[in-house]
């Protein structure tokens, strides 16, 4: 990137206000009922990791790739969950209002390119968590990452 345009991870806040985000956001989680379940068993550290990821897709440094496995590991987080879109749509609504109360930018060119990616990544969760155990992660990341079955662009 040039030093005009911010990577999505530099103008959400970097590392600091991505911790946030989910920090705020599982608080509004373990409330909610429709969501809620879902995460009832997380360990303490699954907002830390889910502030990584979402730093590396960012434009961060990799270190969700480097200490939690990439995207073939959020891939596998999925499998066999059975995600529902109500479920889809509340994780939605409850990370765009942590968005808000943290003070993410409210820049509309900041939101667009962040509901886009929550929401794109929502549904890939949504089919993924259909899926079964046995399915071929590689394949499934590389899909995910919009690359064919060698990992090379489409």
């Amino acid at each position: 990137m040039t030093a005009d345009i911010p990577t999505l991870y530099d103008w959400a806040g970097g590392a600091e206000q991505l911790q946030r985000l989910t920090s705020v956001f599982y608080d509004k989680v373990a409330k909610d009922s429709v969501v809620g379940p879902v995460f009832r068993n997380m360990s303490p550290d699954h907002p830390a990791h889910v502030a990584a990821f979402i730093g590396e897709v960012f434009g961060g440094p990799p270190i969700y790739s480097r200490k939690h496995g990439g995207h073939r590991e959020m891939v596998a987080h999925h499998l066999d969950r059975h995600l529902t879109e109500e479920q889809r749509r509340g994780w939605i609504s409850l990370l765009m209002d942590a968005a808000d109360e943290v003070g993410l930018p409210d820049d509309p060119e900041f939101r667009s390119a962040f509901a886009a990616y929550i929401e794109w990544g929502s549904r890939l969760a949504k089919i993924n968590s259909n899926l079964g155990a046995t399915c071929d992660l590689e394949e499934e990341a590389n899909a995910a990452m919009g690359l064919g079955r060698a990992g090379r662009a489409l």
